[in-house]
């Protein structure tokens, strides 16, 4: 299904960084900075967040990590309006030199959606038009290379235990040289 990016104002005019929505059938997905979340959509970010990571893959760490006030948060909202996905975009120098994607998640209940594409789609679109087309580094469950390589991810050699998951870096490069 292709997506289709629909700006809106942001709150602040002199923010370059708009707030976006993408329409996708019955579902919307809304690509805002941390600022502009808002309360009760960022505890159930949250709660899928550590519902994922801490409870599903038995993780016992601080998911509030700090990086998320610095972050554009991806949201997707069902019909009735209720988060069942999202991810973030960390900017150059949060986590990396590069712009990276991470905390990707959704409900256990709206996985066979599968919503990672369309999230992912998304957010590179986001990435490419919003923020100059930059390079994009990413730390990737390893199970999941195959995923993030249909979106131009390219292992870097870089594997590592986090949280005893094994780990690969991955780098998909806007100008391939």
């Amino acid at each position: 299904m292709p997506v289709e990016i629909i700006p809106h104002l942001a709150s602040n005019p002199t923010n370059r960084f708009s707030n976006i929505h993408v329409l996708l059938g019955c579902m919307t997905i809304q690509i805002l900075p941390f600022a502009n979340l808002s309360t009760a959509d960022f505890h159930d970010m949250i709660a899928i967040r550590i519902g994922v990571f801490v409870v599903e893959q038995d993780c016992a760490y601080m998911e509030l990590d700090g990086k998320d006030k610095d972050a554009f948060h991806l949201i997707v909202k069902d019909d009735d309006g209720t988060l069942i996905a999202t991810l973030r975009i960390l900017k150059p120098g949060v986590a990396y030199p590069e712009v990276s994607i991470g905390r990707v998640a959704s409900h256990a209940s709206h996985r066979h959606k599968k919503l990672g594409h369309q999230m992912m789609t998304a957010a590179m679109e986001f990435i490419r038009t919003t923020m100059n087309n930059p390079d994009i580094r990413i730390s990737a469950q390893t199970h999941l290379c195959r995923f993030y390589a249909a979106y131009g991810f390219e292992k870097t050699g870089k594997e590592y235990l986090d949280d005893n998951i094994l780990h690969s870096e991955m780098l998909f490069r806007s100008h391939k040289s």
